[in-house]
């Protein structure tokens, strides 16, 4: 790849831009009484990186196909859009200080989120963020959701660009494994879940923060311009 040809990033947003899945984490825990769920922290983290329709599948196989999950939903989203306008999301740290060194490198920059459009659109430009993104791709766009490369490559496909030339940022299994079959350059950026013996053969590189993701593409880009 030259230098130009690489300087292409799609992030996943939910505990990649945003600290969000430790807030939904918060959420469930908060109606684990309620619902008298058996592993409300096993649940969530096999849920991870998924859209509701998956979710849905996943809950049913821990707690049984008579689990009432659009009552549950409809709670846990309640409670999370109470801490959103009451607390704000927490923006993850190094997200401000990548995104804007992208926008000052001319780099083609898209989010691809398991998340509805019209909320990623939303928190977004809630936390200032909005401008750094050239293409948006909410679950709803992709035809199977992550770990399929479904998402990924209807980005790369809006953005213009081959999935070879772009890297992608995640922080779920699912969603190195959606960054992998679609052929982008998987960088690991880890959250909740920490990374196994899969996601180190998956990830072309695992960092701990935004920051570092940042340095190691400075770097990537400085190399290429010098062949």
């Amino acid at each position: 790849m030259d230098a130009n040809e690489i300087k292409m990033v799609i992030f996943d947003m939910d505990g990649v831009i945003f600290d969000s899945e430790h807030v939904c984490e918060r959420c469930w825990e908060d109606y684990k009484e309620k619902y008298k769920l058996k592993d409300a922290k096993g649940m969530f983290h096999a849920c991870i990186g998924t859209t509701i329709e998956k979710t849905k599948e996943t809950m049913f196989r821990f707690e049984g196909p008579d689990f009432p999950y659009e009552e549950f939903r409809k709670d846990t989203s309640n409670r999370f859009h109470e801490i959103e306008e009451t607390e704000g999301l927490p923006v993850k740290k190094g997200a401000r200080a990548l995104l804007s060194w992208l926008k000052e490198s001319d780099a083609n920059v898209g989010l691809a989120s398991s998340t509805r459009s019209e909320t990623v659109i939303r928190q977004l430009t809630h936390a200032g963020l909005i401008q750094y993104f050239d293409v948006i791709v909410g679950g709803e766009m992709a035809k199977k959701s992550k770990p399929e490369p479904d998402i990924y490559l209807e980005a790369c496909k809006r953005m213009g660009i081959t999935p070879e030339s772009a890297y992608g940022v995640e922080d779920s299994y699912n969603g190195m494994r959606s960054l992998h079959a679609a052929g982008l350059h998987p960088i690991m950026v880890p959250d909740l879940l920490e990374p196994d013996e899969e996601m180190q053969s998956l990830a072309e590189v695992i960092l701990s923060d935004l920051f570092e993701v940042r340095d190691y593409l400075k770097n990537v880009w400085h190399n290429s311009q010098k062949e």
